[in-house]
């Protein structure tokens, strides 16, 4: 008996590992990604060669080959007719990373978990949430393409709609990892705790993907760089380039004024939600438990508020943006593990 449970408890520690290392890279991925993104190199590689394309150029003939092929989409005819083979150069290393961390991805998930399965680590009740990340993983490769393929033909730009759904995927994927990981580490308590309503946490979590959603907006309209003030937009409330009528409009996340507008309020939405949590848990010494991860959330969430503002004043500087996106991922995990904490999991 003891050593059966000894052996299902190796099983939990080896596949949480597992989950923490893919939870990590899922996370690096999205830095990388808004890096690529910030630095204008997501069209740099024209092609989407799922085996042949694990080698980067080697050669000034390859490196010329891959610049041709550059040269064709409008993006090079319309903005960067003037880049050089060392610039190009630049653009294509940050696509390159981020094609190879999303392989390196499938593999580090997909080689484990048919051993996991053939070993039978997986419980029945796990096969599901598993191979729905794995499925979810998949289509990423596939919605990164699709992303990819609209501005290789009338554009300068990917679709900004495109760009928000594969980053809200991306999260998506990665709150799966790391809400599977925080089930494996439940440890049973004698006494039930008391939670604050669940459908709390869960708006509260809801509404930062949303967020996190018009954010990618922001960034594939460039809506970052107009606006540069704070908290009026040059001295409005509304944007004074803009018509109100717009904002309810079907073409209204096609205007980055209305858009950067948006993207603000949701944030006071947040801020909003969140304070009707601190309320529910600090009006009541019964939801103790909760404390801890609400001031976590506290600090983490005037972060991603200050590193917001900043990135707007700055008129969307990579360093800002970039940073203001890790924010996004850390804020989400806090979120995610409030949920956790207040839940029947836990």
């Amino acid at each position: 008996m003891y050593i059966s449970f000894m052996l299902q408890e190796n099983k939990k520690i080896i596949i949480s590992y597992w989950l923490l290392l893919i939870t990590f890279l899922v996370a690096l991925m999205i830095v990388i990604g808004g890096l690529t993104r910030l630095t204008d190199s997501g069209l740099s590689i024209t092609k989407w060669d799922l085996f042949v394309g694990v080698l980067p150029p080697l050669t000034l003939d390859d490196w010329n080959n891959a610049f041709n092929l550059y040269k064709k989409i409008p993006e090079y005819k319309l903005q960067n007719y003037n880049m050089t083979l060392s610039d190009f150069k630049t653009i294509y290393w940050w696509e390159y990373i981020h094609r190879i961390l999303g392989r390196l991805i499938g593999l580090a998930y997909l080689i484990p978990l048919i051993i996991f399965t053939y070993k039978k680590f997986i419980k029945k009740n796990e096969f599901f949430s598993f191979y729905l990340i794995l499925f979810l993983i998949i289509l990423q490769g596939f919605i990164g393409w699709y992303m990819v393929s609209s501005g290789l033909t009338e554009r300068i730009d990917v679709s900004h709609y495109r760009l928000s759904l594969h980053l809200i995927l991306a999260f998506i994927i990665y709150i799966l990892l790391l809400w599977n990981f925080l089930i494996l580490q439940n440890k049973k308590k004698d006494l039930p705790l008391n939670n604050i309503p669940y459908y709390l946490p869960v708006i509260f979590l809801f509404t930062i993907i949303i967020q996190i959603g018009t954010g990618a907006l922001v960034s594939g309209l460039d809506a970052g760089k107009i606006y540069q003030s704070w908290p009026l937009m040059n001295g409005n409330y509304f944007p004074n380039d803009a018509n109100i009528n717009e904002l309810f409009s079907l073409n209204a996340l096609e205007i980055p004024s209305i858009v950067q507008f948006i993207h603000r309020n949701i944030a006071y939405l947040i801020i909003f939600i969140f304070f009707l949590i601190v309320f529910n848990i600090y009006k009541n010494d019964k939801f103790n438990h909760l404390k801890r991860i609400c001031f976590i959330i506290f600090i983490s969430l005037f972060l991603q508020i200050f590193l917001g503002v900043l990135t707007i004043l700055s008129g969307a500087q990579i360093f800002f943006a970039s940073i203001h996106q890790i924010g996004s991922i850390i804020l989400i995990s806090s979120a995610l593990l409030l949920v956790y904490k207040n839940s029947n999991f836990s």
